[in-house]
């Protein structure tokens, strides 16, 4: 039963606009790939290290290969071809690449056949190695048990990973159940991923593959302490987004930001590139069971969240769909939403809840996460606790199944230690307080709650059906989304785009999604 009296018909006809968004785009996305998506196959086929010069070796590689003329036809083939012309390993290709010893577009090619089974071979090694990983995941949840939803989500950004990982354990021990590395100041732009354990973010850690095994081995270490599984999340997005998933399918991290168009709108990267990136980087978190965590939150910094909130609603219907596509079920869709309303507002509170509510009814299965107030917060320590507390409270209201904890401090500097105490206090206090509050409680028929979320409905219904007409790539040009407009061919990363050639595939995918070969 709807506490809202959402109409249905308006949810299916958002959802089936939402769908044809998805499938035109994804019609682009199946006949393209980029030097992200092709680094990402690399690593997965076993390639890692760096140069002399610290260039790591997948860059190298698909260096090599984009020079050469070969992107099209994909990592896959052309490490395929080194590996039956050669008898080399991935890894030792990428090393003679590296001393200039070798140039891969320009050896011999066998058989297309031969490529790919000898390429199938070497990838289902890896797949099964991040099933493993899966099933380590659930057999330790099993064994150890975790926190009740919604999950307590905290952030650690030292910029230094062993400090990150001494305040990670510490907000454990005071009851988080996800830690957040918050990734250093600009490296969503940076076009490779840095090598090996990094002690000198700024504003957060560099996301590397190191980095990630340190903080898995810390996080369940104090799992073990305090008898619950922890879990790590990260960052995947930027012009490494398919890379930065395939390392956390590898290291077992639980949790990635992962959004279709949060690095078009706020970094300025190529749409085509980012929107291709996202397909395969969706299909690496879905396949090792990573929850995504998606961006809508954003748009409500930068737009007005009381006249743009359909537009959250609307980018979560397409975020579901993009999903879907690439094999994530529901239950790993942590589609965002935020609580950034101006606390001058009148009947705000109202509003924010209802807003909760109808995503909550809306997608019943996915996990949402709930981002607290930023926009509005103040100096005011004191205001800013009440603000987080009343944040809280329409989490618990409303079943959201993953909480980013807000900071009293939040509008004066990166929190303490004591600072994330308090978040994580005032929010057990409430959640305990007031469980099943949500379970007793109805709304008025055509009160002010009802009207507001039936509102945002209808507006998210018209601009997914003129989203569904004019398409993704206009729509994002017209700045529909956070009243921030890009450009189809502007932007970061489009040279890294290429149309797929005739004997073009990633083995991943197949496996990942297909099941088999």
């Amino acid at each position: 039963m709807s506490k809202l009296n959402l109409d249905p018909i308006r949810i299916d006809n958002s959802r089936n606009a939402a769908k044809q968004i998805a499938e035109d785009v994804q019609e682009f996305i199946d006949k393209h790939t980029t030097t992200s998506t092709e680094r990402a196959v690399a690593r997965l086929l076993g390639i890692d290290g760096v140069d002399e010069i610290s260039k790591p070796l997948p860059n190298v590689l698909i260096d090599n290969i984009k020079d050469g003329g070969g992107l099209e036809q994909g990592a896959a083939y052309w490490i395929g071809n080194g590996v039956v012309q050669r008898g080399d390993t991935p890894q030792e290709i990428a090393e003679k690449i590296s001393r200039g010893e070798l140039d891969i577009t320009r050896i011999s090619t066998g058989s297309e056949e031969k490529i790919q089974d000898t390429i199938y071979e070497l990838a289902q090694e890896t797949v099964d190695k991040i099933k493993q990983n899966r099933d380590k995941r659930e057999e330790l949840i099993q064994t150890l048990g975790e926190g009740k939803k919604p999950y307590i989500y905290v952030i650690v950004a030292t910029g230094n990973i062993y400090e990150d990982m001494v305040q990670a354990q510490a907000a454990a021990r005071q009851g988080a159940d996800v830690i957040a590395v918050i990734r250093t100041t600009g490296q969503s732009l940076l076009d490779y991923v840095p090598y090996g354990p990094t002690t000198e973010g700024f504003g957060g850690t560099y996301a590397t593959q190191e980095n990630f095994k340190l903080m898995r081995r810390a996080l369940d270490e104090v799992g073990e302490e305090v008898g619950r599984y922890i879990r790590l999340c990260n960052y995947c997005s930027g012009l490494c987004m398919p890379e930065i998933a395939a390392m956390g399918a590898l290291e077992r991290l639980d949790m990635m930001l992962n959004d279709a168009l949060y690095g078009i709108l706020f970094r300025d990267i190529n749409m085509q590139r980012t929107l291709i990136d996202q397909y395969f980087s969706r299909v690496i978190n879905g396949y090792a069971g990573i929850i995504i965590n998606t961006g809508e939150d954003n748009y409500l910094t930068t737009d007005d969240a009381v006249e743009a909130a359909h537009t959250v609603l609307a980018s979560q219907f397409i975020n579901e769909q993009f999903a879907l596509k690439a094999g994530i079920p529901e239950e790993q869709m942590g589609l965002g939403h935020a609580f950034e309303m101006d606390p001058s507002l009148e009947n705000g509170f109202l509003y924010e809840l209802a807003q909760a509510q109808m995503a909550r009814e809306i997608f019943p299965n996915a996990p949402l996460k709930y981002m607290p107030p930023t926009k509005y917060m103040t100096g005011n320590i004191f205001m800013g606790h009440i603000q987080d507390a009343l944040f809280n409270m329409v989490a618990i209201m409303t079943g959201q199944g993953i909480q980013l904890l807000g900071m009293l401090t939040e509008a004066i500097h990166t929190p303490h230690l004591h600072d994330r105490y308090l978040a994580i206090e005032n929010a057990q206090y409430i959640f305990n307080n007031a469980r099943n509050l949500g379970d007793e409680i109805s709304f008025k028929e055509d009160g002010i709650i009802q009207n507001r979320a039936q509102e945002v409905l209808e507006k998210a219904e018209e601009l997914l059906k003129e989203i569904a007409n004019i398409g993704l790539f206009q729509t994002i040009e017209q700045g529909k989304f956070g009243g921030v407009k890009r450009s189809r061919t502007g932007g970061k990363g489009l040279e890294g785009v290429a149309k797929k050639g005739s004997a073009y595939f990633n083995p991943f995918i197949q496996l990942m999604v297909g099941g088999d070969r």
